[in-house]
């Protein structure tokens, strides 16, 4: 079964449904709220704060958007909280998937160029899915910095959207052609500048000025990877060509690229929604795991189910008076609290045991904390 991955296939679905019924609700529909909403996003629950900075790097032509999310220390109150996303490019966002654009993002716990906390961290690096962006699994993200450790994330040339220093807006280009081996080699090329930063290097294109502290916080020994969607299937093909990455998850990742995958003897997790392993592409990857391996799959989680989208959307819905079918067009059945919880407990776990050798039971098989989440052989 062969699937093409674009912003517009994975919309699709969704906005026709949407646009089957108006806006103002019917039936259970919520009543819209008056003016825009402000989006917010649920508290990571780690010890430590967290700081974030922004880098702009240059691959050639490929003009890349990076956040690096870290433990902090300090006065963070000298330092303004990052929003989730640039204005200009959420508007776009939020715009092309039909979505009032006056919503206003939210705020994230990172706190921008916070000093970076003075212990070597294990570093994971995210890759979207199709036209996404950097900031779409900031939940997952602030959870790991929040117990320490380094994150980062990048908006993938062409397929994103993301605002370039001196404001120029870029978003998807559905005429060009982007892989999940375009996405693999931008990750490689950040990996490498994720050396030179711990190096004490800064590769930012304009050279602006790092937080204290940020490339002594980096362990290039303890490097992980996830991805949503073809990011994670970019995070299978870098783990095929690049050691460097320790460990990789896929936040159901549909495992097809020209080539394929190959065999990998380093621990890798699936955790599915739409694409299980009854699609061809993603059981034959599973097969060709011969180290760790793990499937987990949430029920009534769809495709979106591991992201923001999760707990975001509903929050927009009920800003524009959504009906409860519209809404489950989106979101599936998976309870938005409850997919917060799985997003903060399941990566964590897993980087936990193979980026810092921790044991951790909720790996070894179903948990009563989580019954929607079945373990899959």
């Amino acid at each position: 079964m062969t699937i093409a991955l674009t912003r517009r296939n994975l919309l699709t679905t969704a906005l026709a449904a949407a646009a089957a019924a108006p806006l103002a609700g019917a039936g259970r529909g919520w009543a819209a709220s008056p003016g825009p909403a402000r989006l917010t996003l649920p508290r990571p629950t780690g010890p430590h704060p967290i700081g974030t900075a922004t880098l702009h790097l240059v691959d050639g032509k490929r003009q890349l958007m990076a956040g690096v999310w870290y433990p902090a220390v300090g006065d963070l109150r000298r330092h303004p909280v990052a929003p989730w996303m640039a204005a200009t490019p959420l508007r776009a966002l939020l715009a092309d998937n039909g979505f009032d654009p006056d919503i206003a993002g939210p705020l994230t716990a990172g706190h921008a160029g916070a000093a970076a906390l003075p212990a070597r961290a294990p570093v994971v690096v995210y890759s979207h899915g199709a036209g996404g962006h950097r900031s779409e699994t900031t939940i997952v993200v602030q959870e790991l910095a929040s117990h320490g450790y380094v994150v980062v994330t990048v908006d993938h040339a062409y397929d994103s959207y993301t605002e370039l220093p001196g404001g120029r807006l870029v978003v998807p280009d559905d005429d060009r052609s982007v892989t999940p081996w375009d996405h693999a080699h931008d990750i490689r090329f950040v990996l490498d500048r994720v050396g030179d930063l711990a190096a004490g290097r800064n590769p930012d294109a304009e050279r602006r000025p790092l937080p204290p502290g940020l490339g002594a916080a980096l362990d290039p020994g303890r490097i992980g990877m996830f991805g949503w969607s073809k990011g994670a299937t970019a995070t299978a093909l870098v783990m095929h060509e690049d050691r460097r990455v320790r460990a990789g998850l896929s936040l159901d990742g549909p495992m097809e690229s020209a080539p394929r995958p190959a065999d990998l003897d380093r621990p890798f997790m699936l955790m599915s929604a739409q694409f299980t392993r009854a699609e061809e592409p993603v059981e034959e990857f599973w097969s060709l795991l011969h180290g760790w391996r793990l499937n987990v799959q949430a029920e009534g989680a769809p495709h979106t189910g591991y992201c923001d989208h999760q707990w975001l959307i509903p929050q927009a819905a009920r800003s524009m008076g959504m009906s409860d079918e519209e809404l489950e067009n989106w979101i599936g059945t998976l309870d938005p609290a409850r997919a917060v919880r799985i997003q903060r407990a399941y990566p964590l776990a897993f980087f936990d045991l193979h980026l810092r050798g921790r044991r951790q039971r909720l790996l070894e098989g179903p948990s009563a904390a989580f019954p929607e989440v079945r373990f899959m052989g």
